[in-house]
């Protein structure tokens, strides 16, 4: 079984002062700032590059095909290009920054499948909505501006979190792998726009990378936020406990640390659920309003076992069917496993793999538009750590011939087809 380091030497050190000698001087700032982006700057240089060619290509699209034009802006219209990366959820966040909340279930008059609830801006969670309007009174942007404004910069700050903890586990050049990967995995679309992927899964990787580097507060706080930003860091608030107890019974550390950091993470998601439950008068509230308005239900796997026995052999008459945004759902679905059993043979740190497994098993075992789980899996970053690893013995000329092609492909499957052929 093979294991992850970075195996690279330090420098030799120096002898230490003498009794006359002086202290070493402090790094004069602006050397301190040229060594930083001598280190990170190649870091942003490849999100941003392949990010860029992405985005090009996914507007060059939205405007051949035209089909945008004849859509509600709502849902995938608009009178430009830029205007479907503030439709769809894009919409609500947009409305919550303008108007906060107003938590209700709202039946809908007469009706008797599957949606009964009107739609109602409590089912999306307040941290994204909450910088978007912070950056439009600081700014004068709209909604819209500050919306992409938010996800642009939090896409950025992901990636520094996935270099972070690929580099830690494989060294600096699988970091920048892992970058590249982040910028051009299906889903990657939701990055550059009114969308909080971008923004979860920064916190998600610096809290990671907090817990793998023993900085059990920073973890805590990082987990407690990511819960006001998505119902899914359930998922990191687990992961953290498992790390945080597991080195506190392996004495690996104090008790104290470990153990406040596993109390605050949860607080940030139980606390904003309980703020809808109360508001509404029912505690579980915004799990009947999910249900009843997005259809979106914990099944069991129900659900994802129809699409994808359905999708290979070339039925459409299962709930939500979209066929070629489900086909690529089906191909990330079943890459998942495969890529988790590698992460596994590393012997990565145990966040890691609590976090990567239950954030697939959520996802897996509830009922949703089955195309949307490219996106629902796009903070997966764990899984880039062994292809990383892998791709890291490639020439710089075969890595930009690999990653750049992705990434002219990702303006069509992890753009065009999220926003304009499926329900992102």
């Amino acid at each position: 079984m093979t294991t992850v380091g970075t195996s690279q030497a330090g420098p030799t050190p120096s002898s230490p002062p003498g009794p006359g000698d002086a202290p070493p001087a402090a790094p004069d700032p602006r050397e301190r700032l040229r060594r930083a982006a001598a280190h990170y700057g190649p870091v942003l240089a490849m999100y941003g590059a392949l990010k860029l060619v992405g985005f090009a290509v996914f507007m060059y699209l939205l405007d051949s095909a035209g089909d945008f034009r004849e859509k509600n802006p709502r849902f995938g219209g608009g009178a430009h290009t830029w205007d479907v990366l503030g439709s769809w959820d894009g919409w609500w966040y947009q409305q919550i920054a303008l108007h906060g909340y107003d938590p209700a279930l709202e039946p809908i008059p007469g009706a008797t499948g599957l949606i009964t609830l009107k739609g109602n801006s409590a089912a999306f969670f307040p941290l994204y909505p909450a910088l978007m309007r912070m950056v439009s009174e600081v700014t004068g942007l709209g909604p819209y501006g500050a919306g992409m404004t938010v996800s642009v910069v939090f896409s950025f700050v992901a990636a520094l979190g996935i270099y972070a903890v690929t580099a830690r586990l494989g060294g600096r050049r699988a970091g920048l792998v892992a970058v590249g990967l982040w910028a051009v995995w299906p889903g990657s679309g939701a990055e550059w726009a009114v969308y909080s992927e971008s923004l979860y899964t920064a916190l998600a990787a610096w809290a990671c990378y907090a817990v793998m580097t023993r900085r059990w507060l920073t973890a805590g706080v990082l987990t407690f936020t990511a819960g006001l930003a998505r119902p899914t860091a359930v998922t990191l608030v687990a992961a953290l406990a498992v790390a945080g107890l597991l080195a506190v019974w392996r004495r690996e550390e104090g008790l104290k640390r470990p153990l406040i950091a596993v109390l605050i993470a949860p607080l940030g998601v139980a606390g904003y659920l309980g703020w809808v439950g109360y508001r509404m008068g029912d505690w579980g509230g915004y799990n009947k309003l999910q249900d009843g308005a997005w259809a979106h239900k914990f099944d069991f796997g129900r659900h994802s076992l129809d699409v994808l026995t359905s999708v290979p052999v070339g039925h459409t008459d299962y709930l939500f069917a979209m066929p070629m945004e489900d086909m690529i759902g089906v191909v990330v679905v079943l890459l998942v496993p495969v890529l988790t059993v590698l992460l596994m043979r590393l012997r990565p740190p145990v966040v890691l793999v609590v976090y990567t497994v239950l954030s697939y098993l959520m996802v897996m075992a509830t009922q949703q538009y089955f195309g949307n789980v490219s996106r629902y899996l796009l903070p997966l970053f764990p899984l880039f750590v062994p292809l990383s690893l892998a791709m890291r013995r490639l020439k710089w000329p075969s890595l930009a011939a690999v990653l750049g092609t992705a990434a002219v492909a990702s303006g069509s499957y992890a753009g065009y087809v999220l926003f304009e052929l499926g329900v992102p």
